[in-house]
């Protein structure tokens, strides 16, 4: 492992791209400290504090902390990914975006553009949202976290926080391009990862108040340690469906009888299902913040991660949504069609109708076991925390992030190390990405 880190900065090519995606990750941390003008500071911070479990706890989880202090990244990339995720469910729904998609490369960087115009549109209602809120927020003695609430701090902050994810847009595109590529995944994974010092150091204060038992801290990091191990393990599980080829001619060549296979992943659904069920099932409990009615204040209570009907929710949620995402980016009956057309064939299958529901078949129960793997990660943090006091968070939508992304810029570099002779990162073992 040694060895392959000492062989990265042997190639230059690289070693210059490594160098760059890490100054451009250093220039998103430095803008997650800038705050927005017009906020006190100290107020918003005592407001965060109480709203952990909520979309906002969330969203300042993939904005690094950007958010709590309301720093010209607030927003984060989460603007573009929702963006990525309309754009990307609208490709099934509608004809014109559809066709697009099917253009090549032509057509990608049509979508693409669509979906920064999109990130700007989002990014612009999100914050006048952030706005309007921030208006109304009290700190713990009843100070006002904008002292000079109007007009002229709301538009200071849309123009600041779209401005800033615009940043953080390009920046993701230029490592992505220049860089050892993933740069929107690897900024989100930077604003995972910034937060682990500060459990770090929070995890020894509690020990040294008595707080957190030692041996309770040692099981705790032999639980997550196997956690991070299955999650590997099973991200990288797939299905292999075997295709069988008949000789066929292309060209004035005759190719004889080849065999291939289609790989299924255990998880196809990848984040997207812990995501939207996050946002739908802390949906109360961010009004709650806002909206002081007893009864959307009992809901809100009950509905914060550590509670069993919270559990019960977000469990099924990401069940619904596991199979909902799978059904919209996995067609069986266009798989069936294009393996068919290309004259190939399960074996014991025949083509056409059976295949597909034999795809189908396979997907449904393939499905189901990524969905209850992503609902025991996802829950893993709720018990760690009401059980174990843990002061951090471990587990859920952000552990599966980290680790996927993390598989993935390893490859790429293996990739890149295999390519020119380098000894890489583990002998005799190719270490593979999420796709």
């Amino acid at each position: 492992m040694i060895e392959a880190f000492q062989n990265i900065f042997k190639i230059p090519e690289l070693k210059k791209r490594v160098l760059f995606s890490l100054a451009m990750l250093a220039v998103y941390r430095v803008g997650c400290h800038i705050p927005t003008p017009g906020i006190d500071a100290q107020a918003l911070s005592h407001f965060f504090k109480a709203a952990q479990g909520t979309l906002l706890g969330m969203f300042g989880m993939f904005s690094g902390g950007a958010l709590e202090k309301l720093a010209v990244f607030a927003l984060g990339i989460m603007p573009y990914i929702s963006s990525s995720i309309i754009f990307q469910l609208l490709t099934v729904v509608v004809p014109a975006i559809e066709k697009l998609s099917k253009e090549g490369d032509a057509g990608r960087k049509k979508i693409i553009q669509y979906t920064r115009y999109g990130t700007i549109v989002l990014s612009v209602v999100q914050a006048f949202g952030i706005s309007i809120g921030l208006e109304a927020m009290r700190g713990p003695a009843g100070e006002l976290v904008v002292p000079n609430p109007g007009w002229s701090f709301r538009l200071m902050t849309v123009i600041t926080l779209t401005a800033g994810t615009a940043f953080i847009m390009w920046l993701g595109e230029q490592m992505s391009e220049k860089g050892i590529g993933n740069g929107i995944s690897l900024i989100i994974f930077a604003g995972i990862v910034a937060r682990i010092p500060t459990a770090i150091g929070n995890s020894f204060r509690l020990i040294g108040t008595g707080e957190l038992n030692v041996l309770v801290l040692i099981l705790v990091c032999a639980v997550m340690f196997v956690v991070i191990a299955a999650v590997v393990f099973i991200e990288r599980g797939q299905r292999r469906i075997p295709i069988h080829y008949a000789k066929r001619v292309v060209g004035l060549k005759t190719v004889g009888a080849q065999s291939s296979h289609l790989p299924l992943k255990v998880n196809m659904a990848g984040v997207i299902p812990p995501i939207f069920a996050s946002s739908i099932i802390m949906f109360p409990a961010t009004v709650g913040n806002f909206i002081n009615v007893p009864w959307v204040q009992q809901v809100s209570k009950m509905l914060v991660p550590g509670r069993l009907v919270y559990d019960i929710f977000y469990v099924a949620f990401i069940i619904f949504f596991c199979y909902f995402y799978t059904a919209v980016t996995f067609n069986p009956v266009d798989v069936a069609d294009n393996v068919k057309k290309q004259g190939g064939y399960v074996p014991g299958i025949r083509p056409g109708k059976e295949t597909s529901d034999f795809l189908d078949a396979v997907l449904t129960k393939l499905t189901f076991a990524g969905a209850i793997y992503i609902s025991a990660v996802c829950v893993l943090p709720s018990i760690l925390i009401g059980k174990f006091n843990l002061p951090f968070y471990f587990g859920g939508t952000a552990l599966l992030i980290a680790v996927g992304v993390g598989m993935d810029t390893l490859a790429q570099i293996e990739a890149h190390l295999i390519t020119r002779s380098y000894e890489g990162f583990m002998k005799g073992v190719r270490i593979q990405g999420r796709r």
